[in-house]
């Protein structure tokens, strides 16, 4: 019997075999809009260690972002780490939120002052762009 794969042109090698709206089963946009690009996302231990059955109902791409996010790890680090897009990354994380496997937060310097990031932090970066 021939396997499915077989015949395609070793030219396609690159390419995924599974398409995003695969892996997020069809879903197109994320249902939350507060994760951004560096939206800080961080495995919660405890359970994710005791959730041994439900991890074996999601997809690689979650169990992966979990084994990521051991520490806390950006959006944008976390999409480029599974070689997918920003949009479909997440969607995964969302699905990991509303699981209670993960936790989202702003980096420290957006938490601060309510949202606002220190006046420090900005003129820092103003400096360092204007050295380039």
């Amino acid at each position: 019997m021939k396997h499915w794969t077989e015949g395609f042109d070793d030219d396609d090698a690159d390419e995924p075999l599974v398409r995003p709206y695969t892996i997020t089963s069809g879903r197109t946009t994320p249902e939350r809009d507060d994760l951004t690009l560096i939206t800080l996302v961080t495995a919660i231990p405890e359970v994710s260690s005791e959730a041994g059955h439900g991890l074996r109902r999601m997809q690689p791409e979650h169990r992966t972002i979990l084994a990521l996010c051991k520490g806390p790890m950006a959006v944008a680090e976390v999409a480029s780490a599974l070689d997918l897009p920003v949009t479909v990354t997440k969607i995964l994380i969302g699905d990991l939120i509303e699981a209670g496997q993960v936790r989202a937060r702003p980096p420290l310097a957006f938490a601060q002052a309510g949202g606002i990031p220190d006046m420090t932090i900005l003129e820092a970066v103003r400096d360092g762009l204007r050295k380039l």
